[in-house]
């Protein structure tokens, strides 16, 4: 099973595939261990940064020791997405080193500089590798995965800002991308205290008949789950999350540390860090995927 057959599946059953973004090696444990256990595929998104802290091929090369060992022909597989790619010079890169899938994210520049870039993207990376997907991003929705005290200067949370159905349809047609993320009142980053904006569920549903390709909902986190569920019913087959499982890392690590002043051993001190995040990652896919 390859992504797009994956999220084929997931559109026949109305359901959307958990993205999790990993910072460290307990975040990709965390993660395969809740979606071995719901028996479901999964997206391991890395970013530009996370892929030069980590190391590209070291991910690649975990992921792949994972699904060798663990991958079932209907159930869990890891995915690898090159979340937020700038260049094509490490678009290119993604593609060549076996990436599943790539965020070329053109979303900072002019509507017409990030046709060009998407464009050269989806025709450079699919020459490299032909079942490649990759997906265009439209509307800038901030760019951190961190707490947020305020709304990110410049992201688009007003009514007139939001991509509209028209511009989408135009950028996916121009593009050729097979994946589509549209700004729909999401952001990048959680707020300490309570939830992000509403999403626009009406204008999901307009986007999603306007490009009739499958469309990913970056920001998860810190989004109600009302919103979620409304959501994938209108047509979004990949979200994102990563802040919440920052939060849930810099969280119980530090109670560890509080618990064990005196531990020197990681074994022993980021097994509660590790199930931290299975915790939210549990809880996340199965809303997801309608598992109650």
């Amino acid at each position: 099973m390859n992504l797009f057959e994956a999220i084929k599946k997931a559109e026949e059953k109305g359901v959307a595939i958990g993205h999790f973004n990993i910072g460290t090696l307990e975040y990709l444990k965390a993660i395969a261990r809740a979606a071995r256990a719901l028996h479901l595929p999964v997206i391991i998104g890395v970013s530009e940064g996370e892929r030069e802290y980590l190391g590209i091929h070291h991910v690649v090369d975990f992921v792949r020791s994972y699904n060798e060992e663990h991958s079932e022909p209907d159930g869990f597989h890891l995915f690898l997405n090159a979340d937020h790619t700038h260049s094509i010079e490490k678009i290119e890169e993604a593609a060549r080193v076996g990436f599943d899938a790539v965020i070329c994210d053109g979303s900072k520049l002019s509507f017409e500089e990030n046709i060009t870039l998407t464009s050269e993207a989806v025709i450079k990376s699919k020459k490299i590798n032909k079942d490649i997907l990759i997906e265009g991003e439209l509307g800038y929705i901030g760019s951190s995965s961190e707490i947020l005290k305020e709304i990110p200067a410049g992201a688009a949370t007003k009514p007139e800002d939001l991509t509209t159905p028209e511009e989408a349809e135009m950028f996916v047609r121009e593009t050729g991308v097979d994946l589509f993320a549209p700004a729909v009142g999401n952001l990048h980053g959680m707020f300490a205290k309570g939830k992000d904006p509403k999403l626009d569920i009406k204008l999901i549903y307009e986007i999603r008949d306007a490009v009739k390709i499958p469309l990913v909902l970056h920001g998860g986190s810190g989004n109600s789950d009302e919103d979620f569920v409304s959501a994938i019913k209108a047509g979004v087959r990949i979200i994102h999350i990563s802040t919440e499982l920052r939060v849930a890392w810099r969280d119980s690590l530090s109670q560890s540390l509080k618990e064990k002043p005196d531990e020197v051993a990681p074994g022993k001190i980021l097994p509660e860090v590790v199930k931290a995040i299975e915790d939210v990652v549990t809880n996340r896919l199965k809303l997801f995927n309608n598992i109650y």
